[in-house]
């Protein structure tokens, strides 16, 4: 099938239309997978470790006689990083380093603060780490040790003290590369169990796998809904959309250099977004021919075909300063500016998830070894949502110690606010502070 890329023109009548068509996603809620999860939840929360058990034997095709053989010592975590070659260790060891020192950089940006009024009455904030995590790593084809760093780094730097990580292992294969990582990145427990009944053993808690507060990190559809349902009982990062790279460009960026972006989130799978915004018509001309050029080469060209005819755009705009402005209405997941001042247009955008500045700012390199975390806001999220940091591993509680003469005047004037509302005891219980009511 040979790909056929939508070409778009802001100065079209009906562009807006045809553009939201275009970046209109619904995750679409399979019933069957919703009741096949909703069953393994209540499943895994009454039995417990003999349901996980069971889940995982029967979808990963293992023979367990104990949920005890799914748990993997600190030593062949060691081990799996000992043993891999040393161009892949010493890479995950520099991204980890890079990570790592970035995410730092959060968490000094976070420290709690207090004030104290002329009163003497102090308030303010603390900020603690969550005390136990749960990353989700996918596990079989579908394996990521860079998200082993991007999801446990940032909750060691926080100062979590216990992460546990649950990575499925069908067949009973185990990928080296994510045992390394997790090695790497301070996991403190590696479980191999997956699919929904992982999740519920991480929300609900078993009787050898503690309950979580939090549980971040992808997976599969029965994974997206296994979280969307045990949010509440634990905190979850974000259900994430299919993956997003949109990229302004002003012409003086290699056509082939762009196109081979394009690809780069195009190849994840086949509802992937790659979209392109230019005001030089002919350098669009020369994008959409290095597309054709250099898709037979790539080994997951039906992939990339099925998303840039489906999904993927060149648009044509009038200038750099409308592209802003569509970005900013599109709000993507990663964004690309190719061009020769690239802060200058930087600084007109308000939404996206990740920013890569300049040419030589590839979106593969935020995905595994520049430092900012890869775990994104995908369809439109980035409007109001962040990229997974430090502050999401943390909480904050509020500081009041108030004094016996700020006591005196907030007394009152909570006092009228509760009468106001039909509170009375709430109004009672600041006026019993009161001097003239002692």
């Amino acid at each position: 099938m040979a790909v056929q890329i939508r070409t778009l023109d802001s100065t079209h009548d009906g562009f807006k239309q045809q553009l939201h068509a275009l970046l209109a996603f619904e995750a679409e809620t399979d019933d069957a997978i919703e009741t096949a999860v909703g069953n393994i939840l209540a499943d895994v929360k009454k039995r417990g470790n003999a349901a996980v058990l069971e889940y995982t034997n029967r979808f990963d095709r293992v023979n367990a006689q104990d949920v005890a053989a799914f748990d993997l010592p600190q030593s062949e975590l060691q081990a799996a990083l000992s043993a891999l070659p040393d161009a892949q260790r010493q890479a995950l060891q520099t991204a980890a380093e890079r990570i790592r020192v970035f995410h730092e950089r959060q968490k000094q940006e976070l420290n709690g603060f207090t004030y104290t009024e002329a009163d003497g009455t102090v308030l303010g904030q603390r900020v603690t780490p969550l005390d136990r995590v749960g990353i989700y790593v996918p596990g079989g084809k579908a394996a990521y040790p860079s998200s082993v760093l991007m999801n446990a780094i940032p909750a060691q730097v926080a100062g979590v003290k216990d992460i546990v990580m649950v990575v499925p292992t069908p067949d009973g294969v185990k990928n080296q590369m994510v045992l390394a990582a997790a090695a790497i990145a301070g996991v403190t427990r590696v479980i191999t169990i997956g699919g929904a009944q992982a999740v519920a053993a991480l929300a609900y808690g078993t009787e050898t796998i503690p309950a979580v507060d939090k549980i971040v990190g992808p997976g599969n559809a029965y994974v997206a809904a296994a979280k969307r349902r045990v949010f509440g009982t634990v905190g979850i990062d974000m259900i994430a959309g299919p993956s997003e790279i949109l990229v302004l460009c002003d012409g003086t960026t290699d056509p082939d250099w762009v196109a081979m972006d394009l690809f780069s989130q195009a190849e994840h799978d086949e509802l992937a977004q790659a979209i392109l915004l230019c005001p030089d018509a002919g350098y669009i001309a020369r994008v959409e021919a290095s597309i054709h050029k250099l898709l037979p080469a790539m080994p997951r060209a039906e992939t990339i075909t099925t998303s840039l005819t489906d999904r993927g755009a060149l648009i044509k705009v009038r200038d750099m300063e409308e592209a802003c402005a569509i970005a900013n209405d599109i709000a993507a997941e990663h964004l690309e500016i190719s061009a020769e001042n690239p802060q200058q247009w930087a600084d007109k955008i308000r939404h996206a998830g990740a920013m890569f500045l300049g040419r030589f700012s590839s979106e593969s390199l935020g995905d595994y070894c520049c430092g900012p975390n890869h775990v994104l806001p995908t369809s439109r999220t980035a409007r109001f949502s962040s990229p997974l940091g430090v502050y999401d591993f943390q909480k904050r509680s509020s500081i009041l110690h108030v004094s016996e003469a700020g006591a005196q005047t907030l007394g009152k004037v909570a006092a009228e606010l509760a009468y106001g509302e039909g509170l009375q005891a709430h109004a009672r219980s600041a006026e019993l502070r009161l001097k003239s009511q002692s």
